[in-house]
């Protein structure tokens, strides 16, 4: 979901930053409140870093990640996730990927928005309730996410400087369906080692790294 150096100009990405700060200050005040909270927002984002470079490669005109975003969301919390990503974006252009910081703003909406309409919309339906969670669930979720995540990546070449053509667009939006398939197997092994009696669950500082249901938090 980077989108590629160049392909956004200048006023669009001070517009993206004008959107991205507020959104992150307003969902701050929480890790004041619970410093658990910050912990899991450090943890999301080291996690969100290492699934980003262990996956990547160019499609179309942008690149595709392993995101994991689910398997972060329901570990952590919606906070600590939604903090994360752009965290854990800052994190890796400082480290690898220096020309990406240009479009952080950018990249970071297009992984935020869609996990805030995931959380409020999907997840209070599949997910907080009392039903278990399945496959199907997760399939869904997954869809709904990176379905998000391809519509904002339309959106801001929609606004680029230069001519991206719908082939190319249509292109990274397909590679992006062995993600979606995968992703909810990865899922369901978080969930089997967080579950109440799982390994993740006895360490000692279980009850601050993990939310305590998930997507909660």
């Amino acid at each position: 979901m980077h989108i590629e150096p160049g392909l956004i100009a200048p006023a669009k990405l001070t517009l993206a930053a004008a959107v991205a700060a507020p959104l992150v200050l307003a969902h701050l005040p929480p890790l004041f409140k619970q410093p658990a909270l910050l912990l899991r927002t450090l943890l999301a984002a080291l996690f969100f870093s290492l699934f980003m470079q262990a996956f990547h490669m160019k499609a179309g005109p942008s690149e595709l990640h392993f995101l994991g975003a689910m398997p972060l969301y329901l570990s952590f919390g919606f906070v600590p996730t939604l903090l994360g990503l752009p965290l854990g974006l800052l994190l890796q252009g400082l480290v690898f990927e220096p020309q990406d910081l240009v479009h952080l703003a950018v990249n970071s909406l297009s992984l935020m928005l869609p996990l805030m309409a995931v959380h409020h919309g999907l997840a209070r339906r599949l997910v907080h309730g009392e039903r278990p969670v399945t496959v199907k669930t997760l399939l869904q979720l997954d869809s709904a996410y990176y379905g998000g995540v391809i519509a904002m990546v339309g959106f801001w070449l929609a606004m680029g400087q230069g001519e991206t053509s719908l082939a190319e667009w249509a292109r990274f939006a397909l590679a992006y369906a062995p993600l979606v398939l995968l992703e909810p197997l990865v899922t369901l092994g978080t969930l089997w080692l967080l579950r109440a009696d799982g390994p993740l669950r006895r360490l000692p500082l279980a009850a601050q790294c993990f939310a305590p249901q998930p997507g909660r938090a």
